[in-house]
Parts: structure tokens; sequence; C-alpha cells
């Protein structure tokens, strides 16, 4: 991409620091971890490239919906063998130096590769299949869907190797599934397949081909008001932390800015005369 640019319209694709790779079209941008080699496993070159890609994607023009999938045989196998292998040795990569350092707003760069999901202004259905194992799994999560093949093996395996998930895992685990499930799950690193995950609340739904449901979902929201999309994702970003009072109110507030704008209008009027809807995109 053309660093001057401050929009995604006019870009198909991008690699950012070899590790991840966006296409856009029709809307729609898919978000690809392109570490196939290394089962897309998490180095500072991923953890920087993730979190660019996020801040790309927030400026882009014309964007509706985004797709988050891993290439080749697996979305996420989590933190590389290397970064292990210096923890061993009693080191650590330059991304665990000071982890208490806000470097991305609320988060620190780690915590940043899977917020920035949450945090983008669309909604944004994660595509998994393969494994998705610690690091990889909380960057599933930042996803506002996701779909497994029956197949896929998940696991909050920080355990394994004596850590805590610390990329927004917890944060973003209490909305999904039950106190108690998730504590077997943190407690023991045990791996769950992707039924196990749709049952337990991780998982949206189970697909046999999860890229293409994720695109066909992706395809169906960018038909849909961007103005009302927007301000659902904000609405729910938020639900989980204003209590019921700061809520209605902010339900209010997000339908009367809504209400009579060009983008409800029309979705009135092709409801009305049933045929496609003409949005525009927000400014």
């Amino acid at each position: 991409m053309d660093e001057r640019s401050t929009g995604f319209a006019m870009i198909e694709s991008e690699t950012i620091a070899g590790r991840v790779t966006l296409t856009f079209a029709d809307g729609v941008a898919e978000a690809r971890l392109d570490r196939p080699d290394k089962l897309n496993a998490l180095d500072s070159a991923m953890f920087e490239a993730l979190a660019l890609a996020g801040e790309r994607l927030t400026r882009a023009r014309g964007l509706r919906a985004v797709v988050l999938h891993g290439a080749g045989r697996t979305f996420s196998a989590g933190l590389d063998m290397a970064s292990f292998a210096a923890m061993a040795a009693g080191g650590g990569e330059t991304l665990t130096a000071d982890l208490e350092a806000r470097s991305h707003g609320i988060a620190n760069l780690a915590q940043q590769a899977a917020f920035a999901w949450r945090a983008l202004p669309v909604p944004v259905i994660a595509a998994l299949h393969g494994v998705a194992f610690g690091g990889g799994f909380q960057i599933a999560l930042g996803a506002d869907v996701r779909y497994a093949a029956p197949d896929t093996k998940l696991a909050i395996l920080e355990i394994k190797w004596g850590l805590v998930p610390d990329m927004g895992g917890i944060a973003l685990m209490r909305e999904l599934a039950s106190g108690d499930v998730i504590r077997e799950l943190a407690f023991t690193g045990r791996q769950f397949s992707g039924e196990e995950a749709f049952r337990y609340g991780f998982v949206t739904a189970v697909h046999a081909d999860p890229l293409e449901a994720a695109r066909r979902t992706a395809r169906a929201i960018a038909e849909k008001s961007p103005d009302a999309v927007r301000a659902l994702k904000r609405l729910l970003n938020a639900s989980a932390d204003l209590d019921a009072a700061a809520l209605l109110l902010a339900e209010s507030r997000e339908q009367a800015r809504i209400i009579g704008a060009p983008n409800q209008v029309e979705a009135v009027r092709a409801g009305l005369e049933r045929r496609a809807p003409n949005f525009v995109d927000p400014e």
C-alpha cells in the first residue's frame, strides 16, 4: 500500500511485514494471517502486522465488514517456538519488555493484535480451521462472529507454558462462555473441538467450510445500512460495561442519529419498493 493513502477504496491487496495480507472488494475486506510455513505462529512481526492491519482497516473508505482467517493448514498455533525458547533461556522478545505499557490506547501491542478486531467500526467474522491455540485463540475471540470447522482444535493453552492469557482473552471470553467452563479450560489447557467450542459459546456456528460461510455473512452484512451496522457494533461493544440506564440512553442516542438520515430513509424506501438499497458510505 502507498503509505500516503488515507483510505482503502483503491487498494486490492497488501501484505504487511510478510505476516498479514489484506484484500478488499465490494465493501468486504479479508485479513489473512500469512505465515503458513510456521502455522501462522505469532512473533513480533505478526503482532506488529496485526495491529497495523487494524489501523489500516479503521481508515478504510467503503468498508462494511471484515473476514479474518489463516493461510494454509491452520488459523494460528499461537506464540511461536522461538519465543518460548527465548523464555527458557531467561530472555524474551522485545514485545515482552514492558507489558504494562499501554502503547495502543487501553492495550499493549500483543493485546491490540486481538482487540483491534473488536475495536474496528464494522463487524469482523473469523473463520477457524486447523488449530487456534493460545494467542491464536485470543485473536479469534476479538472477532464479532466466529465460525469453525467441526474438527478445529482450540485451547486456552497458556497454562502449558506457565503463563496466563494476556492478549485480551479474559476480557473477551467473559461474554461468551460460563465462568466455570472458562476456568476449567484455562486451568487445564485442555484442547477442545470446534463442535465443543460451539456448545461452550466460543464459536457462533460450525461449518464444513467456515471461510466460505464467513464470506457469505460478510456479504450479507455489507448489503445492510452501514450507519445501522456501525451503531449496532458500538452498542454491543458497550453492553458488557454499561449499566442498564446508560445502555438505554446509548440506544436512544444512536437511534436519534439514524432516524431520518439518508441511509435510513433509503432502507425504508427500498423495503417498500421491494428493491435492493443503494447506501452511501459513512463520513
